[in-house]
């Protein structure tokens, strides 16, 4: 697959994930896209009562070729996602997985 369709199957795959409902009605869902570095992430904003909310969801970059997840906070699993969208194995990268670790899965490791 070129480089041009990960971003868009990445971009797809991250606005279907922004739209699901978050619970809380004071917790905003935001999502970043930077085509030119390649990055793309999903977070949550807000408040729960008097304690702040932020953290990131999702977070892929693509590298030299390789879609790299660098956090993955869904159910289903991005990795998943992607492969059946038709990515090869071999150009996933589980960036949140040690490099020791990912020579364990079926995925690329780097």
């Amino acid at each position: 697959m070129e480089i041009e369709k990960y971003r868009e199957l990445i971009k797809s795959i991250i606005e279907k994930h922004s739209t699901c409902d978050y619970e809380d009605p004071e917790v905003e869902t935001q999502i970043a896209f930077d085509r030119d570095r390649d990055r793309y992430l999903m977070f949550h904003v807000g408040w729960r009562g008097e304690g702040r909310v932020y953290g990131c969801v999702i977070h892929i970059e693509i590298r030299s070729g390789k879609i790299w997840i660098q956090r993955d906070g869904t159910e289903v699993g991005i990795a998943n996602e992607l492969i059946e969208s038709g990515v090869a194995k071999s150009d996933i990268v589980l960036g949140y997985r040690s490099p020791y670790m990912r020579k364990f899965t079926e995925l690329a490791v780097g």
